[in-house]
């Protein structure tokens, strides 16, 4: 389903609900004395509903910047890989095609594995650090006969390492979400935030209803984007493998 349309059904969903509770809960109790309740209950809803709307949102601007980190350190691992290609250009001809078919073999095994595996929430299996490994050890073991061979064999050595830690930073990226204690907190929030709607007086019945709907739907808005941007490489974040696409083609075209 389309994420504006997922977006939209939820939030109405949720506006309709509330109202119609509002509705209800309006016609069942008495109306007198609910005026009273207004400024103590709008104390307490300033209290609560402030914490949950602070919290909400330091989260969402942190899932707005591990989206935009998990992009940039696509980026920066693909480059570095690319990278360790160019430099081993320079080195023997046994090694510098070893080189080749790893830096390609890791390119292929990130975009076409290693990706989905990510999409769907799933661990990562230990081939692409082995194929770094073995990468990592070629380079370290090649053979030099020149001053101009043996800076090309480090800077891939240092190309190595920036893909390895461009690549830490990303698998960590992809399991971090959003905690199961800040769910809770974020959640019975929300709910005492609309609960506390419900104890407020006034004129009309259905511009109450209105103004409760108005709130929970903001409040539901918030919780959808805190879903879908958890995982950035999924849902409304979708960081996707094009950094190593790119890179796949340049490896393949000599770098």
């Amino acid at each position: 389903m389309n994420l504006f349309v997922s977006g939209l059904l939820w939030v109405g969903s949720i506006m309709i609900v509330t109202a119609v509770l509002a509705v209800v809960l309006r016609k069942w109790r008495q109306r007198e004395g609910r005026e009273a309740n207004n400024e103590v209950a709008g104390q307490v809803f300033t209290i609560v509903g402030g914490v949950n709307v602070v919290i909400a949102a330091f989260v969402l601007i942190s899932l707005f910047d591990g989206m935009n980190s998990a992009n940039q350190t696509a980026y920066d691992e693909a480059n570095a890989l690319v990278a360790v290609q160019w430099a081993g250009e320079a080195l023997a001809p046994q090694d510098r095609t070893r080189v080749r078919q790893l830096t390609r073999a890791y390119a292929t095994e990130v975009s076409d594995r290693e990706w989905p595996a990510m999409r769907a929430g799933r661990d990562v299996d230990d081939q692409g650090w082995t194929l770094l490994a073995t990468l990592q050890k070629t380079v370290e073991q090649a053979k030099t006969t020149s001053e101009r061979q043996e800076d090309r064999r480090v800077e891939a050595a240092n190309q190595v390492w920036n893909v390895y830690q461009a690549r830490q930073s990303r698998l960590n990226s992809s399991g971090s979400g959003v905690s199961e204690v800040v769910w809770f907190a974020i959640l019975i929030g929300s709910v005492m935030s609309v609960a506390l709607m419900f104890m407020f007086g006034g004129p009309g019945l259905y511009s109450y209803a209105f103004i409760v709907a108005m709130l929970s739907g903001a409040i539901g808005l918030l919780l959808f984007a805190i879903y879908q941007l958890q995982n950035p490489f999924s849902g409304g974040a979708d960081v996707g493998p094009d950094a190593f696409i790119s890179a796949i083609s340049r490896l393949n075209d000599g770098g």
